[in-house]
């Protein structure tokens, strides 16, 4: 109730009991505040803080044009950008090292140093899927530990580590990895919604990752499905748990965005990630410009240039362009999609079903794709979709439609997940299914990477010449058949550079 609604109270009374009342309502409004400020921020009331991570080198671009964004394109606004005061800049892994071998004929360890010669000032970060790394399916420890070690040692400062299923054992050599190497591990809970994933398991699962040693922690919401309001009630309980620094991700493409990082902002997390404006919304992240305008309106310090910030779009502003030109960006991504809300499903599952669907003349099926994704997801125990999960879950339920069968043909990854390859469920698999599969053999339920032998010295074998470094050796452990077409380009480009000597004629 406002104040001015309570002035059919004055009547009858003495203004001094009505002034009284006005005082309390104003003290008991500055006591909120205060004690706001101090839930959020600590104990120093007079600075509240936003670290921003701005994502249009990875998860903008991968969101919203597959990752094809050739590091030309981006190289000159980079020393800009470090001037800029962003907390970090995500620039690697997600799908970035695969695009760059498999699309653009690029070596993605050279773009890494290309990224970092010019970033003397700001953290450079990147995602990681754990046992997984950047490919699907997991690899051996050695592999994993060599791999973190060289994306430190080649430049990256913030390692964001998740695990598909929330099963942190699959994490553990990761952040072991990184910290060793002296980065910096950061910790991921990946978001969803099911029958089984509670606060309580949020919470459970923040503590195990402080435990672990991780520096920082992120709240990994895929889809952005998540709500003001569960944001607002899991950070607060995350931060009550532990003493880790939160970082909150989450996508526009349900609208709910820019309101779910306000909520975290009054809950306390101390960082969000956005992008720069022309490759926001839709499917990537909320604006980094109007995220920072509206968070310094409520008094948050971003410690971002408004001056630079604008160049960096300005500079960007064209590429996008070209890339709508060609046909790569597509306009509908930027399109609010609150069916997600119901199916849950990330942007870029989205748009891979799509593809699918219209390669198989089958669009007009599409509908009962979405449908039937919940379905599968809810057999398998309610996976969070995310990398690889998200389109395991999705070829498969593709296929249950379009075969007019459920289950008539399941695909190898979908049999590894439920013979426990990929982890523990997050919940009981449909014990029919598991059947199926895998009859009287039995479930693993160790680690599986435990039971993977060492590959690099196998990999450098095989290799030999062709690998100018052990860089290339993890090149082609993580993605063989594209490291195999680059390297083969790589050698017709040398094969083409004529040298020649002049000499001169007496």
């Amino acid at each position: 109730m406002k104040v001015k609604d309570f002035a059919f109270l004055i009547d009858g009374v003495h203004k001094t009991v009505y002034f009284a009342l006005v005082c309390a309502m104003i003290k008991l409004s500055e006591i909120w505040v205060l004690s706001h400020r101090e839930h959020s921020k600590g104990c120093d009331d007079s600075i509240m803080e936003m670290k921003i991570t701005e994502t249009v080198l990875r998860d903008a671009e991968q969101s919203l044009m597959a990752t094809r964004m050739p590091t030309s394109d981006f190289e000159g606004i980079l020393d800009r950008m470090d001037q800029a005061g962003y907390y970090s800049i995500e620039c690697w892994g997600g799908a970035t090292f695969d695009a760059c071998l498999r699309y653009l004929d690029e070596d993605p360890w050279e773009r890494l140093r290309i990224i970092r010669k010019h970033m003397k000032r700001t953290k450079l970060q990147m995602l990681l899927r754990g046992q997984n790394l950047l490919g699907y399916h997991h690899y051996s420890d050695d592999t994993v530990r060599r791999f973190v070690r060289a994306s430190v040692e080649n430049g990256m400062d913030i390692i964001r580590i998740f695990d598909a299923l929330n099963d942190l054992r699959n994490i553990r050599t990761a952040v072991e990895a990184c910290l060793e190497a002296g980065g910096h591990a950061q910790g991921t809970i990946c978001y969803t919604i099911s029958p089984i994933h509670s606060l309580d398991m949020y919470v459970g699962l923040a503590k195990e990752i402080e435990q672990m040693g991780c520096q920082s922690l992120c709240i990994k919401d895929m889809a952005g499905i998540m709500s003001p309001k569960e944001c607002f009630d899991l950070v607060t309980a995350i931060k009550q748990a532990v003493s880790l620094p939160v970082f909150v991700h989450t996508h526009a493409t349900t609208g709910l965005g820019p309101m779910t990082y306000l909520k975290a902002a009054e809950a306390g997390a101390d960082g969000i990630d956005t992008a720069t404006a022309c490759f926001s919304g839709g499917t990537s992240q909320p604006a980094t410009e109007a995220m920072v305008y509206a968070l310094s309106e409520l008094g948050y310090e971003c410690g971002l240039s408004t001056k630079i910030l604008k160049e960096v779009n300005d500079f960007f502003e064209p590429i996008q362009k070209k890339f709508m030109g060609n046909g790569i960006f597509d306009p509908d991504v930027l399109s609010t999609k609150t069916d997600a809300l119901i199916y849950q499903i990330p942007g870029g599952m989205l748009s891979n079903l799509v593809a699918q669907l219209k390669a198989q003349n089958a669009i007009d099926k599409l509908e009962a794709v979405l449908e039937e994704t919940p379905r599968v997801r809810e057999d398998l125990g309610y996976p969070p979709l995310v990398t690889p999960m998200s389109q395991m879950v999705g070829v498969q339920a593709t296929m249950n439609v379009l075969l007019g069968q459920r289950y008539k043909n399941i695909g190898k990854e979908i049999k590894a997940y439920i013979r426990g390859e990929y982890g523990k469920a997050p919940g009981p698999i449909r014990p029919a299914l598991i059947q199926k599969v895998l009859g009287d053999e039995p479930v693993i339920t160790g680690r599986y990477a435990e039971s993977l032998q060492p590959e690099f010295p196998a990999a450098k074998a095989a290799l030999g010449s062709r690998a100018e470094s052990d860089l290339d050796v993890l090149s082609y452990i993580v993605f063989p058949q594209p490291a195999e077409q680059y390297f083969a380009q790589r050698d017709r480009k040398r094969a083409l550079v004529a040298s020649y000597t002049i000499e001169e004629v007496r």
